[in-house]
C-alpha cells in the first residue's frame, strides 16, 4: 500500500509543465472581456501548451468562464494527452523525460487573480488554482539518458513566459480528490498501481528569472503537501485487505505521518488455510503512529527510489498462525529470508534506521497430532534496524544490515537479541545473538504442551544466552542455558478425549534417565549445547530460527539423540516384560479354566 502512495508523489511534475497555459488564459481573460473572444483564448492556451511542452503535450477543454471583477477563471472538461510520435521522437534524441501524463478532469479554476499587478507590473498573481476530481494516468519508463541529468530542464521555465509576463506566481494549489493511476513499463510485463480519494496541495509557486536557482524550493515549489484518508483495497489473492487510515506527507519537512495500517485476513485462523486448500501462514498486521522522516522527494520524482533518515513505527502487533493438520505445499523458500527479500524489491528503497516501539509479535501453529494450538509471544517488542537498502551503491559502503531488540518471551522473560544480515552474500549469510532473563518455565506449556506434548511441571529458568552463525542450508553455534528444578511429563493424544493425557510411565524414565533437573549441576559446570541444525527447504526464517534454539534447549536439559535412544531401548523392555506379563496372565486363566472344566 505504502508503495502505491509513495508513487502518487511524482503528480507534482506534470504541473510545472502544464501550468504554464494559464498565464495567457489570463492575459488574455484582462484584456478580452466579452464572451466573443473565447475562441482566440481557447487557441491561444493551446499553442501555449504545445510551446511550453515541446509539442510533447495538447490540451482540450469545452468551455472557458472569466469573470474579470472576481478574479476567477475556469477550464471545463479538461483533457491533456501526449503526443505518441513526439515522445518517440523525444527517445531519439535522448530528450523524453522518464514519467509521461494522462490528465482530464471536469473542471480547473483560478481564483482571486490580482490583474492589476498583470497590467502595472505583467506579474500573474494568483491565491488559488483549483483541480477538480483530476484523474493521471502516469508512465514511468527509467531512460538510461536521463540518469545523470539535473532534475530540471536546462532550459529555465522563465524562459517560456518572460515574452508574455515577468513573474507567475500561485500561493496554493489544489488537488482534490486525485484518482491516480501508476503504470511501470520497466518490467517485461508492465503493472499497474492505483488510488483514488487522493489530494495534493502545492504550495508557493514561483516562476521568475531566479527561482530555478533557489536551492529551497523544488520544482520551484516551496512545498507539497500530500493527505490520503481511510483508503483500503484487497490484496490479489483475496486473501487480505490492506487498510490506511490518515497519511500525511509535507515536503519541507520531508515527513509522512500514517495514523494506522493493517493487514487483515479476510478468513479466520482455521477458515484460512482451509479455503486456500493447504498449510499456509495467515497474517494479522496492525500498525499505528507510523512516520518517516528525511524522505527526498526529488530523488523519488526523478528515479523511482525512496529514501528515508529514520522511519518509526509506534504500537501494534504482528500474528502468524499456520494450520499444520493441512496438507503442506512444496514450497521452496530459499532465498526469502528478510534481508534476501529486500534485494528483490523492485525500486531502490533505503531507510538509514527504523526504530520500533511496543510491538506484540506472536507465531501460533495447530498442531496435526494434539488438535490444539501452541502459541509463542514476544511482547512489548522495541528497538532499531539500520542500514535497510537495496542500493548497490550503499551496500558497497556497508554491506550489512543491523537489528538490536528488546521484547519479553511470554510477556516475562527479558530477551535481548542482535541480527547481522549480510546484504550482499548469495547464500542470505546472517547471525543472531542474545540472552534470555529470568523466568517461570511453565508459562512456556502454551507451546510445549500443543507443540511438543511435553508439559513443563516445575523449572525456573535463570538464563539463555546464544550465538548462532546460518546461512540458507545450515545453522552453527552455541547455547548456553541455566536453569533449576526442571520436571517434566510427557503427553499423548487418547482416542474420544479432547484433552492430553500424562503418560505416567514414560515421563519418570524422561525425568530419571534423560531430563537434567538443573543446569549447572552441584559441580557448578554449566552444559553449553553445540548446535549443528540443517534446515528444510520448506522451512520460514522464523521457523528456522526458532527450531535452531530449540535443538540448544532441547540438549541443554538433556534431550540429545543418545538419550532419546537409550529411553526408546528402555521403554521398548518395559513394554516387553508387560506384554510378557499379560501372556503369562492369558496362560493361567487358560489353565484354571480347564481345571475347572474337568472338575464337573
Amino acid at each position: 500500500m505504502i508503495k502505491k502512495v509513495r508513487k502518487s508523489y511524482s503528480t507534482l511534475k506534470w504541473v510545472s509543465g502544464i501550468m504554464l497555459f494559464f498565464i495567457l488564459l489570463l492575459v488574455a481573460a484582462s484584456r478580452h472581456l466579452s464572451v466573443r473572444f473565447q475562441p482566440i483564448i481557447k487557441a491561444q492556451v493551446r499553442d501555449l501548451v504545445l510551446n511550453a511542452t515541446d509539442s510533447l503535450y495538447s490540451i482540450e477543454f469545452s468551455d472557458v468562464g472569466t469573470n474579470f471583477i472576481t478574479g476567477r477563471a475556469s477550464l471545463s472538461d479538461v483533457k491533456i494527452t501526449p503526443d505518441t510520435n513526439i515522445l518517440k521522437k523525444m527517445v531519439r534524441l535522448k530528450h523524453a523525460p522518464n514519467n509521461i501524463y494522462y490528465i482530464q478532469l471536469k473542471e480547473l479554476v483560478i481564483k482571486n487573480f490580482h490583474p492589476i499587478d498583470l497590467l502595472r507590473y505583467k506579474k500573474v498573481k494568483i491565491d488559488l488554482l483549483l483541480f477538480d476530481n483530476p484523474e493521471i494516468i502516469m508512465v514511468n519508463k527509467q531512460l538510461e539518458f536521463n540518469e545523470l541529468k539535473k532534475p530540471f530542464s536546462d532550459k529555465s521555465p522563465y524562459d517560456y513566459i518572460s515574452k508574455f509576463v515577468k513573474e507567475l506566481k500561485v500561493k496554493t494549489i489544489d488537488l482534490k480528490n486525485i484518482s491516480f493511476k501508476y503504470v511501470n513499463k520497466n518490467l517485461a510485463k508492465p503493472e499497474i498501481d492505483s488510488i483514488k480519494n487522493l489530494n495534493v496541495t502545492l504550495k508557493n509557486w514561483l516562476i521568475d528569472k531566479n527561482s530555478v536557482r533557489d536551492t529551497s524550493r523544488f520544482y520551484l515549489l516551496k512545498d507539497v503537501v500530500i493527505n490520503l484518508n481511510n483508503y483500503t483495497f484487497a490484496t490479489p489473492d483475496s486473501l487480505y485487505h490492506i487498510n490506511l487510515n490518515q497519511l500525511d506527507f509535507r515536503a519541507s519537512s520531508g515527513k509522512l505521518n500514517i495514523k494506522s495500517f493493517s493487514v487483515v485476513p479476510r478468513y479466520d485462523e482455521m477458515k484460512f488455510g482451509k479455503t486456500v486448500g493447504f498449510s499456509k501462514d495467515r497474517f494479522d498486521i496492525q500498525m499505528s503512529d507510523i512516520s518517516l522522516e528525511g524522505i527526498n522527494l526529488p530523488l523519488y520524482v526523478r528515479k523511482q527510489e525512496l529514501y528515508a533518515t529514520e522511519m518509526n513505527v509506534n504500537n501494534g502487533s504482528v500474528s502468524v498462525f499456520n494450520n499444520n493438520e493441512l496438507p503442506k505445499r512444496t514450497e521452496i523458500k530459499i532465498g526469502k529470508y528478510p534481508h534476501q527479500l529486500l534485494q528483490k524489491v523492485k525500486g531502490l528503497l533505503t531507510v538509514k534506521q527504523l526504530n520500533l516501539s511496543n510491538i506484540d509479535l506472536t507465531y501460533a501453529e495447530f498442531d496435526k497430532d494434539s488438535k490444539q494450538k501452541g502459541r509463542i509471544t514476544f511482547e512489548k517488542t522495541s528497538g532499531s534496524i539500520t542500514n535497510i537498502t537495496n542500493s548497490e551503491k550503499i551496500k558497497n559502503k556497508n554491506p550489512y544490515m543491523f537489528a538490536k531488540l528488546t521484547s519479553y518471551m511470554m510477556g516475562q522473560g527479558k530477551l535481548d537479541v542482535n541480527f547481522k544480515f549480510n546484504l550482499a552474500a548469495n547464500d542470505g549469510a546472517f547471525s543472531y545473538s542474545g540472552t534470555l532473563g529470568q523466568m517461570d518455565g511453565r508459562v512456556l506449556n502454551r507451546i510445549t504442551k500443543p507443540l511438543g506434548m511435553v508439559e513443563v511441571k516445575s523449572g525456573h529458568v535463570k538464563k539463555l544466552e546464544f550465538n548462532i552463525d546460518a546461512n540458507e542450508t545450515l545453522a552453527t553455534g552455541k547455547v548456553k542455558f541455566a536453569f533449576n528444578d526442571l520436571s517434566v511429563a510427557l503427553l499423548k493424544k487418547e482416542e474420544g478425549r479432547d484433552h492430553l493425557v500424562k503418560q505416567g510411565l514414560m515421563s519418570f524414565l524422561a525425568n530419571a534417565m534423560i531430563i537434567n533437573s538443573d543446569n549447572p549441576k552441584t559441580d557448578g559446570v554449566l552444559i553449553a549445547a553445540s548446535i549443528k541444525f540443517e534446515r528444510e527447504k520448506t522451512a520460514s526464517f522464523f521457523s528456522f530460527i526458532w527450531k535452531t534454539l530449540f535443538q540448544g534447549i532441547k540438549y541443554s536439559v538433556g534431550v540429545t539423540p543418545q538419550k532419546e535412544k537409550k529411553i526408546k531401548e528402555q521403554i521398548a523392555k518395559f513394554e516387553k516384560i508387560k506384554a510378557d506379563r499379560e501372556k503369562r496372565r492369558l496362560i493361567r486363566q487358560k489353565r484354571k479354566a480347564t481345571r475347572e472344566k474337568s472338575s464337573f
